[in-house]
């Protein structure tokens, strides 16, 4: 489990911390990683050019620091400092000392340009808004260089606590961060400036409390979560799922979320809709039910609007149920909020930026730039789960708590159909028995490595997704 936390907290169990350890044992052990991490990344640290942005704050310390180790093994080391009076006394005597030099930011393009590497020490995890016009002409100097840049904990700029980028920021290839992951870091859209994240341990661990804000599952939390048959198992204990989906116009979002409920393990498909001839040519195994889903038979969990068109009956019989329901799609346009928020078993929404929008009664940009604030505030609303698709699955419960991030997706599930096989395989997750939280976050987790999978790099349909979602399934079970 990858886990994030709070600047608040990440402060207060460093405090905890540096009670019980030397003056500046945190800092040194943070500059020794960052130190480490870019000689890594130069491959050849004697003779190679580095450039440090250093603020005023502690990560302005750690570059220096940093600076001045690899200084010592034969590095070119210059840091720019954006405010001298104000720049770490000891870091920046450490560096002097071993043979590093100083610039003022208006005399630092030449060095930029030249840089093999950039150190990002602009502003820490507190920085709130984008970057100030100095800072933000250096962030634009170092995303011109040849250099690879390496932000220090976080991308100057961005802020941690949300993902948010209100401004100038920096755009990292690699950011080194310590002690724990910020959920800055893994939620979009500061995600994309962080580039690849590595984590620097710096003893912080047994002072952070067991609930993060933010995790993300890794491969072996999704297995421990899989519901796997048993020898006694029959088609009602993997779970049955029913699909109201599909409409006269929209006939192969039936077929896809059938597709998906199938491909992730359902023990029975009942479909009912408009689109019943073209789901069973397809899946001959499939259930079709013609009376309407409170007629359809039993199931342990329902999915509804794909696809569906203006038939908002049909939402309204699939939100009576007393199974978990997921909605998607015309579901959610058509869905009574009120029928929603007193619903008695688990519901899972699964709106994608511009359905978010719609139902917080904002602008898509909105809910894009304010990622983690959007599925909170909509998991609030409608007491229920909610799934904010996106290039960063974002999952919440109604009740709080921490939120799941997923990162295992890929531009190219960005096709027609892709959400209709994703509502199909978190519904049967949720027939089989796991809860809107989980359904939602393996389902998002196994579709987002179905699309890597299925496109290696080349084009692919929603059907390709589906058929990959079997081996994505393998891939984490083994």
């Amino acid at each position: 489990m990858r886990t994030a936390y709070s600047v608040e907290t990440v402060r207060a169990a460093e405090q905890r911390l540096m009670a019980r350890v030397p003056e500046g044992a945190l800092m040194q052990r943070a500059a020794a990683g960052l130190a480490v991490t870019s000689a890594q990344l130069l491959g050849r640290v004697y003779g190679s050019r580095v450039v440090l942005l250093v603020g005023s704050g502690d990560n302005g310390g750690d570059a220096l620091y940093a600076g001045a180790r690899l200084a010592r093994r034969g590095a070119g080391v210059t840091a720019v400092l954006l405010a001298a009076e104000r720049a770490h006394a000891g870091g920046l005597d450490a560096l002097l000392r071993a043979g590093g030099r100083t610039v003022s930011a208006g005399d630092a393009e030449v060095a930029l340009l030249r840089a093999d590497l950039v150190l990002d020490g602009i502003v820490g995890i507190g920085g709130r808004g984008g970057l100030r016009p100095d800072a933000a002409r250096l962030a634009g100097l170092a995303s011109e260089s040849r250099g690879i840049v390496v932000a220090v904990d976080l991308p100057s700029g961005v802020e941690a606590d949300s993902g948010e980028v209100r401004g100038a920021a920096v755009r990292a290839d690699v950011t080194v961060t310590f002690g724990t992951h910020k959920p800055g870091l893994l939620i979009d859209p500061a995600r994309e400036y962080a580039g690849a994240v590595r984590l620097v341990d710096i003893g912080l661990g047994a002072e952070l409390p067991d609930e993060p804000e933010v995790e993300a599952l890794q491969h072996v939390d999704v297995a421990r979560l899989l519901p796997l048959p048993g020898a006694g198992s029959d088609k009602y204990r993997r779970g049955v799922v029913g699909i109201a989906a599909g409409s006269g116009r929209y006939p192969g979002a039936a077929v896809l979320a059938v597709a998906g409920a199938l491909r992730g393990g359902a023990g029975a498909v009942r479909y009912v809709g408009p689109a019943s001839d073209a789901v069973i040519a397809r899946f001959p195994e499939v259930l079709v039910s013609e009376g309407g889903p409170l007629k359809a038979g039993r199931v342990q969990a329902w999915v509804v609007g794909p696809g569906g068109g203006d038939d908002a009956s049909v939402v309204a019989d699939v939100v009576t149920a007393d199974v978990p329901v997921l909605i998607d799609a015309d579901g959610l346009r058509l869905a009574d909020p009120d029928a929603v928020r007193g619903r008695g078993a688990p519901t899972l929404m699964t709106p994608h930026a511009g359905e978010a929008a719609a139902l917080l009664g904002v602008s898509r940009g909105e809910v894009e730039g304010a990622r983690l604030e959007s599925v909170r505030e909509l998991a609030g609303r409608y007491g229920a789960t909610v799934l904010l698709k996106g290039a960063t699955t974002l999952v919440a419960d109604s009740g709080g708590g921490v939120v799941r991030v997923n990162s295992t997706g890929t531009g190219w599930l960005a096709t027609a159909g892709s959400g209709d096989v994703l509502s199909g395989l978190a519904g049967s997750l949720l027939a089989a028995g796991l809860s809107a939280f989980d359904a939602g976050s393996v389902g998002a987790y196994l579709h987002g490595l179905a699309g890597r999978l299925a496109a290696d790099g080349a084009p692919v349909g929603a059907h390709d997704v589906a058929e990959a979602v079997r081996v994505a399934w393998r891939d984490v079970r083994d």
